[in-house]
């Protein structure tokens, strides 16, 4: 089943394929749970719906996740310091990354993330910027089967654009 965002791309299938790679190329460098984690933190910020969706469902399927209380308490989510760290990391580079400093960077490190982890937590939240800001800006919106995950979760995944009609 062709989704709705690969509808939208059709008329560009070389740039579809390019963020392919390049979103290939960030996750073979990342855990996938903090992968989706640092992704979910970025769609919420992002406002955009399909991400968070997405994201938050990867979550629950692959990994078992409270994504009720992420999505609304995270600190009481039962989730790591790291966990926390990172997602707080992503929604900094949503908000301002112009703004990020040593400052913000250092309590990473004094968790144990190097450099190069730390890159990869910013490559995938700048890159959620690119993907999200595009799937909205051309008027993507999540698919109808979304809906299944019930009214509780799209209480707090649908963020901005609604779901689709079926």
């Amino acid at each position: 089943m062709t989704t709705n965002y690969e509808r939208k791309f059709a008329a560009r299938p070389d740039v579809y394929e390019a963020w392919g790679r390049l979103i290939t190329a960030i996750k073979d460098n990342m855990d996938l749970r903090r992968y989706e984690l640092v992704t979910l933190a970025a769609a919420q910020r992002l406002k955009s719906s399909y991400c968070s969706l997405a994201h938050g469902s990867v979550l629950i399927e692959q990994f078992d996740e409270p994504v009720l209380q992420i999505a609304t308490d995270r600190n009481a989510a039962g989730l790591s310091e790291i966990d926390l760290a990172v997602m707080a990391l992503a929604e900094k580079v949503v908000d301002d990354a112009s703004a990020l400093g040593e400052g913000d960077l250092q309590p990473l490190r004094d968790l144990g993330l190097t450099d190069d982890e730390i890159m990869d937590v910013v490559l995938t939240a700048a890159a959620r910027c690119f993907f999200s800001k595009t799937l909205d800006g051309v008027g993507a919106l999540p698919d109808a089967s979304y809906a299944a995950l019930g009214a509780e979760l799209l209480d707090v995944l649908v963020v901005g654009k609604p779901i689709a009609d079926a």
